[in-house]
């Protein structure tokens, strides 16, 4: 048994069993031309819709990026760090975006941003960990337990979009017989939330580390980086799994050629980290890539000390970067079939701190970004007078509520299979 802090030195270690696998391993012909027989036996039509979900790690300051500012506490608790009236980003007559969010602001007018208000979970984590591994888990109970990641079939050992994999791949739902799919872009370890016990799911630093030659190329490391993390005891044997997997990666690899090849929008995408993960999955879209699932992430919203200028950089590369994909799948035609969920693991505290920061705390504003989303905001600011025992703003919206409408609205799965119980969805889709 293991405990969740361990989870990064079981999947180094995991990932050094495949050094012989994933090192110089060639890919002959016939098998490239397999490949293209395994894509068309099981591969949807294109069109299916697809999540992206942009991680915010480090625990957002929910309180100055929508900022109650109609609110006389809001001004009492935060001296240094306090925006102004007359400079956030109206929303309605209580709350508005931090003034560098001008892109969610622009979505917002356009109708195609949601902000869900006070998103939690019962008796809140403020570690950072811990906090996260509840969010990737969608499970509140497996923050400091122990676990076996080969053999537990609970929410302990996966995510709640791996289980979703497995569920679907199971049931030849909605994403099974995919090439790829799902696919985290970073620089890291799979988050848990992609964990299956199932299903394969790759991660790669960028788009040119995922270029194969289908005629007898090598794969590298990176290719199937993933692959390994997700192959446990119940897997397939071995060389059917990877041997799979190797062709799936072939077929994909084609698609992300021609994606680097011809991309033809006129969208100018800031400067940013995120924004260039975000126009590359644009391009994976738009290249036909039928993967259902994108995951990337924007670290630094750990802001203890000195948080205005550097929370400020952080909302503007979010919401710009956002803006910019959100109107380039537009200009390519995907709007109303990609679904952007932004999320951080929890807010921060009322009253700021002495260093110009803010500490950890608990219910934050969640994102929600497409064609057919219920744009505006979604459900009231917490209150700032009537607060938890920890002083901190008490959630009204689980999480597992927007987990369940993407689920089965979006998603087509069963949401009380993944997550394990029935929740009522947030109104977060409109059909």
């Amino acid at each position: 048994m293991i405990g969740l802090s361990s989870r990064r030195q079981f999947l180094q270690h995991t990932l050094g069993a495949s050094a012989l696998i994933s090192s110089g391993l060639a890919v002959p012909s016939f098998l490239a031309r397999s490949a293209r027989v395994l894509a068309a036996d099981g591969a949807k039509k294109p069109g299916d819709k697809a999540l992206v979900v942009v991680q915010l790690s480090g625990g957002n300051d929910g309180l100055n990026t929508v900022i109650p500012y109609a609110d006389p506490l809001y001004n009492r608790n935060r001296i240094v760090l306090r925006i102004g009236r007359d400079q956030v980003r109206k929303i309605d007559s209580h709350v508005g975006f931090h003034p560098r969010m001008e892109g969610f602001s622009k979505l917002l007018e356009a109708s195609r941003l949601a902000v869900v208000q006070g998103v939690g979970y019962p008796n809140p984590n403020r570690s950072h960990f811990e906090s996260m591994d509840i969010w990737h888990s969608a499970n509140p109970g497996v923050a400091g337990k122990d676990y076996d990641p080969l053999k537990s079939t609970t929410g302990s050992a996966n995510g709640w979009l791996g289980r979703m994999l497995d569920h679907a791949r199971k049931s030849a739902g909605p994403l099974a017989g995919q090439d790829v799919p799902a696919l985290y872009l970073g620089p890291n370890e799979l988050p848990l939330a992609l964990v299956a016990r199932e299903t394969a799911v790759p991660s790669f630093d960028s788009l040119e580390s995922f270029r194969l030659q289908s005629g007898g190329g090598a794969l590298s490391s990176s290719t199937l980086r993933g692959v390994a993390a997700a192959a446990p005891n119940n897997a397939p044997p071995l060389t059917d799994f990877v041997r799979r997997s190797i062709l799936a990666a072939i077929d994909s690899s084609e698609k992300v050629q021609a994606a680097l090849r011809e991309d033809r929008s006129p969208v100018k995408y800031p400067g940013y980290g995120l924004a260039g993960k975000l126009q590359n999955i644009a391009r994976l879209i738009d290249a036909g890539l039928k993967t259902r699932i994108y995951y990337v992430a924007l670290d630094g919203f750990d802001t203890h000390a000195n948080q205005a200028e550097a929370h400020a950089g952080l909302l503007d590369e979010l919401s710009s970067s956002v803006k910019a994909f959100i109107d380039d799948v537009a200009h390519r035609g995907h709007l109303d079939r990609v679904l952007v969920l932004s999320f951080s693991e929890f807010g921060r505290r009322i009253r700021e701190n002495a260093s110009a920061g803010t500490d950890h705390g608990a219910a934050a504003p969640l994102f929600l970004a497409g064609g057919k989303v219920k744009a505006g905001p979604i459900g009231k600011h917490p209150s700032l007078s009537d607060v938890d025992s920890e002083g901190d703003l008490k959630f009204h919206t689980d999480f597992r509520q927007v987990y369940a409408a993407i689920l089965d609205s979006w998603l087509g799965c069963d949401s009380a299979a993944v997550l394990g119980e029935k929740f009522k969805h947030a109104p977060i889709l409109v059909s």
